[in-house]
């Protein structure tokens, strides 16, 4: 049986105090899985570099992406 890549989490910012010049307002974010982070409220984003970095999670809200929508988001990437 072939085992299937977990689908992509996204997020959208709605805020960015204190992140101004790392965060874009109205900005869909891919995340990266850390269950340690959010244990402590944390998020890690993948940024417009393609680096990820751990941001409050206050700052976004999650966002449902349709698959059509991924595939698109994933090649960019």
């Amino acid at each position: 049986m072939r085992k299937l890549k977990p689908k992509s989490s996204y997020v959208l910012c709605v805020r960015n105090d204190d992140y101004r010049t790392s965060l874009i307002l109205r900005k869909l974010y891919r995340t990266m899985p850390d269950s340690e982070a959010g244990k402590r409220g944390l998020v890690r984003v993948v940024d417009e570099s393609g680096e990820d970095n751990l941001f409050p999670a206050k700052l976004f809200v999650p966002i449902a992406v349709p698959a059509e929508a991924e595939k698109a988001l994933v090649s960019v990437a």
